[in-house]
């Protein structure tokens, strides 16, 4: 009976494989794509600009900062695999004035066509205590990293629909799946570009347009060393359970999960299981995706749980260490 039970479930398995492939959306091509990265200036941006561009795409890099596109662009042609590719570099604030982003990517595709793929980068983050945030960071905050890919994605959309294809990619954060110390500014933002993507991703896959949520690690960016300066030390040490990734690493892995349709994108181990935890209902672009988050979700949130006591013993003990300090400096 154990041997029967065991040989459906292998066909079962098997059977799956053969049929995700029929499901699963076509594979965007890069060569000659048009691809816009906004926050493309520098960090996770401008690696996957440039890992587009080596695949033959066209970039339009968007991103404040003019200095830095510039810089931004020279580095990325330097990667070009044909005479024909284009970097074009637009200064504009994504996160302020629809109208002002919905004209500059107009801008861009009278001069390099209809946008193929959106990798909305841009954001920003702050680390600290909620009572000692400003209170002025939090809206602040949701305007970048929310309304900074709210903006782009509206400008591009009916195209794409109109089109029949396209990617839209938004890179959210580990802190965008889980609630950790020191982010209660930051964790809420990225985890409203999951909503929106969920949303999104319904309305359009009907038009062969997919959308890519990114759940990169801490990873060594400039934005991340000008996070590192108001850290709590909580969190530092939270953050010091996983390594840290090199952004030509993470824009590999966005970009690949972009291409092929995939809804979540993930880097490492504790990525691939962060993303099983909190799947709940997301889409799934191949039914084998959606076999092994039910097989593995019970093992992962078992392995969750150690997770998170070692993480309210680290605050704990933290908390012990400050009131101990301060009992000493009032006796002294």
């Amino acid at each position: 009976m154990l041997l029967l039970a065991a040989a459906f479930i292998v066909a079962f398995v098997l059977l799956l494989y053969m049929v995700s492939p029929l499901i699963s959306p076509k594979p965007l091509k890069l060569a000659g794509a048009h691809v816009v990265v906004t926050g493309g200036s520098s960090g996770i941006g401008k690696c996957v600009a440039i890992e587009c561009f080596k695949q033959g795409a066209f970039i339009t890099l968007v991103a404040r900062d003019e200095s830095k596109l510039v810089h931004a662009k020279k580095e990325i042609e330097k990667h070009a695999i044909n005479d024909k590719q284009v970097v074009l570099c637009i200064s504009v604030d994504v996160s302020k004035d629809y109208r002002q982003v919905e004209n500059v990517i107009k801008q861009a595709q009278e001069k390099l066509g209809p946008v193929d793929m959106l990798v909305n980068c841009a954001g920003t983050s702050i680390a600290g205590k909620f009572e000692e945030i400003d209170i002025d960071r939090f809206s602040r905050m949701m305007e970048v990293n929310y309304l900074g890919s709210v903006y782009p994605s509206r400008a591009v959309i009916s195209t794409m629909k109109e089109r029949r294809m396209g990617r839209i990619v938004f890179v959210s954060s580990q802190a965008g799946q889980l609630g950790l110390f020191g982010y209660t500014a930051y964790s809420p933002t990225k985890f409203a570009l999951r909503g929106l993507a969920e949303a999104l991703q319904m309305e359009v896959k009907p038009y062969n347009v997919y959308v890519t949520v990114a759940y990169p690690p801490d990873t060594d960016t400039p934005g991340f060393a000008e996070e590192n300066k108001s850290k709590p030390l909580e969190t530092k040490l939270i953050s010091e359970t996983s390594s840290l990734c090199q952004p030509d690493q993470v824009a590999k892995v966005i970009v690949k999960d972009a291409v092929q349709g995939n809804f979540n994108s993930s880097v490492g181990s504790d990525g691939y299981m962060l993303a099983s935890l909190t799947c709940g209902m997301s889409p799934v672009t191949t039914i084998t995706e959606g076999l092994q988050q039910v097989v593995t979700m019970g093992l992962f949130r078992t392995i969750a749980l150690f997770y998170l006591g070692s993480f309210d013993s680290i605050v704990r003990r933290c908390m012990m260490q400050r009131e101990h300090c301060e009992k000493e400096e009032k006796t002294d």
